[in-house]
């Protein structure tokens, strides 16, 4: 197969979908790669790092058309539509309950779509959004610490334990793989952490793996309360249901929170568990409501592009592989895991989520494959 990996065109997006080592492997099992021009520069991998492992340097126009198979990092953009085709299969994060246009422009070109972010381990886990996650925890961690400066608008509290000076508490929304790592970081600076869950097993694995200054709490609208009240900064790392109508922290609740309090909204769902939350982008990565700052970058990884680009392709590069060496059909039947993330499939839309949210038709991954 011929697997193409263009150049990510989103603002401020550094990563590249595969290292030259994963290049290495598709072109020794006997697969051709193009590669966009200066498609690895942002995390530091020049074309001639390609060249050398085999892969041919190209223009994006070559790269859609010539390829089986598109592998990247974000979703298709408008300037990349015109590429779109028939049977062209897609292997990135598609995140098509959030972006209508772009989903009905890839059932319209039939093209097979397959979403990092819904690909699941059988254990309800999502191996390939998991290490994003621990990297967009830690890194709304360190948003929180650098916009808690009064010289960027916060309350110009440190968020570490300084000798003679109150600890700060910074609440951490959600033990998974995105607020252990965010725990993992505010608690290794001294503050107190308050890590809130409703689920107790994931509380329960969280306290092995973090220090005593991270205190457990059931997520309760009452520990909340306690929480917004009186957390320096609170990280939001819920991935909240795109199909729930409600939230989890109300625009009312704001006035509960001290002024110049920040929150950092890993998951910056819109209107998701965080009623005030809307997306930002790392130009203009802040905004404030009601005396509190906001941060919801949609993209936090890119910031870290090189230590995601190679976090990113070590999780994706063995589904991939399975794709070009057996076809995405044989792929999709023979590995339940990959068939959960099928999203578009020749016209069809696959995923119930997206089916759910922009009420559109659907039809499931097991009847477009002929699954019995």
């Amino acid at each position: 197969m011929i697997i193409g990996i263009p150049k990510e065109i989103k603002n401020n997006e550094y990563r590249v979908a595969t290292t030259p080592d994963g290049v290495n492997q598709f072109v020794k099992s006997g697969h051709r790669v193009l590669i966009e021009k200066n498609a690895g520069v942002g995390s530091g991998y020049s074309d001639e790092d390609y060249i050398k492992v085999g892969a041919i340097i190209s223009t994006a126009e070559e790269v859609y058309k010539s390829s089986d198979i598109i592998y990247k990092v974000k979703e298709i953009l408008p300037p990349e539509y015109k590429y779109m085709r028939e049977d062209l299969i897609i292997f990135t994060y598609l995140h098509s309950n959030a972006n209508r246009e772009m989903t009905e422009v890839l059932l319209k070109e039939k093209v097979i779509g397959i979403s990092y972010e819904d690909i699941e381990d059988g254990k309800g886990g999502f191996p390939l959004l998991k290490p994003m996650s621990e990297l967009a925890g830690k890194g709304g961690f360190i948003a929180a610490l650098n916009y808690a400066q009064s010289i960027n608008g916060g309350s110009g509290i440190l968020l570490a334990r300084v000798h003679g000076v109150k600890t700060p508490l910074v609440t951490i929304i959600g033990a998974g793989a995105a607020g252990i790592g965010a725990a993992e970081l505010a608690s290794s600076f001294g503050n107190k952490v308050s890590l809130l869950d409703i689920d107790l097993n994931r509380l329960e694995e969280a306290k092995y793996k973090l220090p005593p200054n991270v205190e457990l709490l059931y997520s309760d609208r009452g520990n909340l309360e306690k929480c917004l009240r009186e957390s320096d900064a609170i990280i939001n790392c819920l991935l909240w249901p795109k199909t729930r109508k409600d939230h989890l922290i109300y625009a009312d609740d704001l006035k509960l929170m001290k002024k110049g309090a920040v929150i950092s909204d890993v998951s910056c769902d819109e209107g998701g568990a965080i009623e005030t939350c809307k997306a930002t982008s790392h130009d203009n990565p802040i905004y404030k409501h009601t005396g509190i700052v906001h941060y919801a970058v949609d993209n936090i990884p890119s910031a870290f592009s090189r230590t995601a680009t190679t976090s990113l392709s070590n999780v994706t590069l063995p589904f991939a592989l399975s794709i070009a060496a057996n076809g995405v059909d044989n792929a999709l039947i023979n590995n339940d895991s990959l068939r959960k993330g099928l999203s578009f499939y020749k016209g069809n839309l696959t995923l119930k989520e997206t089916s759910i949210k922009l009420d559109l038709p659907y039809t499931s991954p097991e009847e477009v494959l002929n699954i019995v």
